[in-house]
């Protein structure tokens, strides 16, 4: 291969097929490593220390076979990384993915099981195994959450594009324009760390690099026709109404379980009525204690189960709009 754009064709078509967000971080961590080998590399010299650094790196295939398996390692126990064919290449693969599995001698993964799932074919699984899920828990802080960064969004979107239309025709117009592109791509990345870390739905971990060019001159013409500049514009005004929806559905029915859970408990301290609806009250007598504390229990667990799958579908709609395709 004559340079690095060229390996970043071939790892690209390697890798097509995958996950977008696989892609994506694979492509950004073998321009950075390459770019930063051949730094100050005389041209003469190039062609010969690219070759070097390429079977140090690894070529494109085995690259893409190393992140096609370290991005599947956590389905299974014990998964070996093809094309990882020592202990260090396959730490190395797995360190730039953002993996925490171990790495045995002959480069295989072995995955810890994680403490919250539950043993397989109980029957406490499908059900009542949501309550020890990270990730629905997650989905729900997500809800609560979705409203401060839908009404940011909104907000910075709004502004930006009205003052982008407004400053264009004066010269401070085109500096403000590339900073507000700029931090949309910034904001899409940091959504998606958010989107990963609490929906548990795979991003980008690394930024997006430009298809062809890295000179500045280049990059605007990229952002500009880049789709995804344009999907996350959309994805930040659509958080908005998403955030309040989200938000709404989880105060109510976090609202009402726990104020069913804690009616019991609450009136043996309180003379007063605990239920107040125009002009209507009730006394919770003491033989409906155990009925609405084992109902608000059960209406927390089914708020988990929405909140996870909200944000399993909130997840897809995050990697459509922000990842797109390469």
């Amino acid at each position: 291969m004559r340079s690095i754009e060229e390996y970043l064709h071939y790892l690209r078509r390697e890798l097509a097929g995958t996950d977008p967000a696989v892609r994506q971080d694979a492509l950004y961590d073998a321009d950075e490593y390459l770019r930063s080998e051949l730094a100050g590399v005389p041209a003469d010299e190039l062609a010969e220390e690219l070759a070097a650094t390429i079977e140090r790196y690894g070529t494109p295939e085995e690259i893409a076979r190393a992140y096609r398996a370290a991005a599947a390692a956590p389905r299974t126990p014990t998964a070996r990384l093809p094309g990882a064919e020592s202990r260090e290449a396959a730490a190395a693969v797995l360190a730039r993915s953002g993996k925490r599995e171990r790495v045995g001698e002959t480069g295989t993964v072995a995955e810890d099981k994680p403490w919250y799932a539950l043993p397989e074919h109980t029957t406490l699984g499908p059900f009542f195994g949501v309550l020890v899920d990270p990730h629905a828990y997650g989905s729900l802080f997500y809800m609560f959450l979705a409203i401060i960064t839908g009404i940011l969004y909104f907000t910075w979107a709004i502004t930006g594009l009205s003052l982008s239309v407004g400053l264009i025709i004066l010269i401070i117009g085109i500096p403000f324009i590339l900073i507000f592109l700029a931090s949309t791509r910034a904001i899409s990345l940091v959504e998606g760390w958010m989107v990963e870390a609490l929906l548990g739905v795979r991003m980008p971990r690394r930024p997006r690099l430009p298809a062809e060019t890295r000179r500045l001159t280049g990059r605007i013409k990229y952002w500009l026709s880049d789709r995804r500049t344009w999907t996350t514009l959309l994805y930040m005004l659509l958080m908005l109404p998403l955030g309040v929806i989200y938000f709404t559905l989880a105060m109510v029915c976090v609202t009402i379980a726990l104020a069913l859970a804690a009616a019991p408990i609450v009136q043996i301290f309180v003379a007063d009525p605990v239920f107040w609806f125009d002009g209507w009250s009730l006394y919770v007598d003491i033989w409906l204690f155990p009925f609405l504390l084992a109902v608000g229990a059960l209406l927390i667990i089914v708020t988990l189960h929405l909140a996870r799958w909200l944000g399993r579908l909130h997840g897809r709609f995050a990697k459509a709009l922000l990842v797109g395709k390469l």
